[in-house]
């Protein structure tokens, strides 16, 4: 019996500062090689400094092989990330901020091969912002899709494991894969679900692992023993990469395997 075809899928997680903007200028190259991706989505949020973006850094990154780059709640903490979403399509913010926001929330491109792979990033309720439901939106966004796009997958920025999980179950069949960013922690759930969606409730940060979420530990210890603001600064040591690497069905766009890696920087 013939194989199916697939479409190889590479999702970075959470890009944090000048080291994993080295992590992945190291290693992207290679993974894409070794492995035959097809297409590649990397989360940003945190690429500038470990918190948003500035057009010096989305030009670096712009300069590597990545299809769509996704972000979270960080990508309005620079000035120049609110004009960067608003003028570049392949750029998104979670789609479920209230509509009057620049930028957009849902991107379709295509592979060399000319398959089409939808992008939907969005972000959780709890604890964070009071934001319109993800839930909704998604439904709402999964409908905008022409029929033929069958490779969707979701970037759902989201702090519980909880809601992570439930989203993933509240897609299951009708999207590739759901992958949760954003506590920068890579979870060992990477899983599909009874419908064919992959699921992994967090993917990890690319940056550095010597850390607490890429900053610096004495930083962030002080804080909480002394209960005060004391400046977060980016830690630089032990760099890895963290992705989801996902096989979809181009003809039923479920997936068919999905792995997840953690790759430490020569």
């Amino acid at each position: 019996m013939p194989e199916r075809e697939t479409v190889r899928v590479l999702f970075v997680g959470d890009v944090f500062g000048r080291p994993g903007r080295r992590a992945l200028a190291t290693l992207l190259p290679q993974l894409q090689d070794e492995h035959h991706i097809d297409y590649t989505i990397v989360n940003i949020e945190n690429s500038a400094g470990g918190f948003g973006i500035n057009a010096s850094v989305y030009k670096e990154l712009s300069e590597l092989d990545i299809d769509c780059m996704t972000s979270g709640n960080h990508i309005w903490d620079k000035r120049e990330g609110v004009s960067l979403v608003a003028q570049e399509p392949a750029l998104l913010r979670p789609s479920n901020y209230p509509p009057d926001n620049p930028g957009r929330g849902l991107h379709v491109g295509e592979t060399a091969a000319g398959v089409k792979v939808a992008t939907l990033n969005l972000e959780g309720q709890v604890f964070m912002k009071s934001l319109p439901s993800p839930f909704v939106d998604a439904d709402h966004q999964l409908a905008k899709l022409d029929g033929d796009v069958k490779v969707v997958i979701v970037d759902f920025h989201a702090e519980a494991t909880s809601e992570k999980q439930a989203m993933g179950f509240h897609l299951d069949g009708r999207v590739s894969a759901v992958l949760g960013t954003h506590t920068h922690v890579p979870t060992a759930d990477a899983r599909i679900l009874p419908g064919g969606t992959a699921l992994q409730t967090d993917v990890g940060m690319t940056g550095p692992y010597e850390s607490i979420i890429g900053c610096r530990a004495d930083k962030v210890v002080e804080r909480f023993l002394r209960q005060r603001h004391v400046p977060f600064e980016v830690a630089k040591r032990d760099v890895r990469l963290a992705a989801a690497l996902i096989d979809v069905d181009i003809e039923s766009g479920h997936a068919a395997h999905i792995e997840s890696m953690l790759i430490s920087v020569p």
